[in-house]
């Protein structure tokens, strides 16, 4: 695992080192000031039905209501306002399996940067025309979201562009942290947050903003059992790859734990768990017909999570996020015929 003057060296003076943690909550607080021209503050809601289904109160932050339909909007909007004027006339490269890019692609329309976004072979398409429709340029390569983000740092040498990783990027994470900012002036008294994991960005920022807000406020991750790599780093306190990362969850769909995010999780973290597609399916459903709002499979997981852990979290007011909205037609297909 890397040390703080290592991780320094790599992400710049905007890392801290205190508790294991990439970023301070000032840097959540500058990067909140950043994007507030641009983003108005998503709705925090209670639904009875749903508590109903749950057997729980929950509240919903809803992230699915963002202009690019994810939360990620937060982060690409982050990263590009605070590049120089010198790296934004060279331009962005991202890699993502899509609401990454279409955060980045929405940034560079309204700050006029060029950003070109890197995506394996087969991402979804309806993704890759939403890039495309904010004004990206999209390049297709690589069998998945890994072998985009080589795709992009080889871009990023070749052409000079500013390489904005997804999750190792100090401006991405405090992007992430400005939406528990949000949830936590919504509501501040929830007892536990729940938080999909794919790289981290989520859960690193919801844990910053959380020890200066609410110390007691339990962040409980939740992973995909089919691309756990997050899960099992978390759990055996090191890094981790795994072989595939098979989920209809493109959000989460990471195959490895990352230097910068890890040591947080591990260290913030209060439980992590994973849950399966057929989980995460029930729960698209399940929310569909109690909210009557359309999720991906990520920003699902919260209530698939929800369920799982109704036991332990009884009596307790529980914040989820419906994290992304941008689901494939053609996965909500087979999710309503019930073939996952």
């Amino acid at each position: 695992m890397l040390v703080p003057g290592r991780l320094r060296a790599l992400y710049g003076p905007s890392y801290c080192p205190h508790m294991t943690a990439p970023i301070c909550f000032a840097d959540v607080e500058r990067a909140r000031e950043r994007i507030a021209p641009y983003l108005e503050s998503t709705p925090l809601r209670a639904y009875p039905t749903l508590d109903a289904e749950l057997g729980l109160s929950v509240l919903v932050k809803h992230e699915n209501m963002q202009p690019t339909g994810s939360f990620k909007v937060r982060n690409g909007l982050s990263t590009v306002t605070a590049l120089d004027a010198t790296q934004r006339a060279a331009g962005v490269v991202g890699a993502t399996t899509g609401n990454h890019g279409l955060g980045l692609a929405f940034a560079g329309r309204k700050l006029d940067v060029d950003v070109t976004i890197c995506v394996p072979v087969g991402n979804n398409p309806e993704k890759n025309a939403a890039v495309r429709a904010w004004g990206a340029r999209v390049v297709e390569q690589g069998a998945d979201y890994d072998a985009a983000v080589q795709v992009a740092t080889r871009l990023s040498e070749q052409e000079g562009f500013t390489l904005a990783h997804s999750t190792s990027n100090v401006n991405v994470l405090a992007g992430a942290g400005t939406m528990t900012m949000e949830i936590l002036e919504q509501a501040d008294d929830l007892d536990a947050l729940i938080i999909a994991i794919g790289g981290g960005s989520q859960a690193v920022g919801a844990i910053i903003v959380s020890r200066m807000w609410r110390p007691g406020l339990r962040i409980i991750g939740v992973q995909s059992a089919g691309a756990p790599a997050q899960r099992n780093g978390w759990a055996t306190h090191a890094a981790h790859t795994t072989a595939r990362a098979d989920t209809f969850a493109e959000g989460v769909a990471t195959r490895s734990t990352y230097d910068l995010t890890l040591p947080t999780l591990i260290d913030g973290l209060a439980d992590f768990i994973t849950v399966t597609d057929a989980e995460t399916a029930d729960a698209v459903r399940l929310i569909l017909s109690s909210t009557h709002h359309l999720v991906e499979g990520a920003g699902a997981m919260g209530v698939a999570a929800a369920r799982k852990l109704r036991d332990q979290l009884d009596g307790q007011r529980v914040g989820v996020v419906f994290c992304g909205g941008n689901m494939d037609s053609a996965v909500l297909r087979r999710i309503l015929n019930r073939e996952v």
